[in-house]
């Protein structure tokens, strides 16, 4: 059973994480080095949104953990196709649906056991949001996260060198930060930037995230971003399978 199969694969994989805490503390590292290096820079600043200007970096940073994260997962199916493992999970009867999905929901918990971490130096910090709001940002993080492991995954079973995929997700996840509003607000952008980040389906989530840290859960922006996050994430998941089904065929 494809549920059966899923969980088998995401126990073995979670267990693996879950057993190097260095990892796990690690990977938070640089959204907390933005939290306590640049986050203090922005306090008091007009930043051209509602809240404080902890609720307009902290949803950012929480999405920017699963952006950065999420899309350099590929590498561990890199070194799997290396070294043949992945060659004989594809002959066990597991379906190729849970052989992706099981690493892609081991990815989301992952990062959202990271998450609560940066949000917790954050309270410390001095961010004050509602807890409803802070639960639909890590939501947020688990569709994205989803979305974008799954298509990593995809990826690296395409480019089967670390020397090929690196620079392409890199190319990738760049101008995504930069245009997805990350740190600040695109409405502070030139207009015409401001048009472009439209484009760039992070930015509806990271406003959808800004506008449940203010308690704003019936927005415009709200819907656009679950809109955009569920869909995503169906996409993905969809195209991740279908390239895993036929990798190695």
């Amino acid at each position: 059973m494809p549920v059966h199969d899923t969980a088998l694969v995401y126990g073995r994989y979670l267990r693996q994480s879950l057993r190097s805490r260095f990892a796990l503390l690690f990977g938070v590292l640089t959204p907390l080095l933005y939290l306590f290096l640049f986050g203090p820079l922005l306090t008091g600043l007009p930043l051209g949104g509602r809240g404080s200007s902890w609720q307009v970096l902290v949803p950012g940073l929480l999405l920017q953990l699963g952006l950065f994260g999420a899309l350099f997962a590929g590498f561990a199916v890199i070194m799997e196709n290396a070294q043949g493992v992945l060659e004989r999970m594809r002959v066990t009867p597991v379906s190729r649906l849970a052989l992706l999905l099981g690493r892609a929901l081991r990815d989301a918990t992952v990062f959202v056991l990271q998450a609560v971490l940066l949000v917790l130096a954050a309270l410390v910090m001095g961010l004050r949001a509602p807890l409803a709001g802070i639960l639909i940002g890590f939501a947020f993080v688990a569709l994205l996260t989803l979305s974008l492991a799954s298509l990593s995954y995809a990826l690296a079973t395409r480019v089967r060198t670390p020397q090929a995929f690196g620079p392409l997700i890199n190319t990738v996840s760049m101008p995504s930060m930069l245009l997805s509003g990350l740190m600040l607000p695109m409405t502070l952008a030139p207009a015409w930037l401001d048009v472009l980040s439209h484009l760039v389906p992070f930015r509806y989530l990271v406003d959808a995230v800004r506008d449940a840290y203010v308690g704003a859960y019936t927005s415009a922006h709200m819907l656009y971003g679950v809109l955009v996050a569920v869909g995503f994430a169906a996409l993905s998941v969809t195209v991740g399978t279908r390239v895993f089904r036929t990798a190695g065929a």
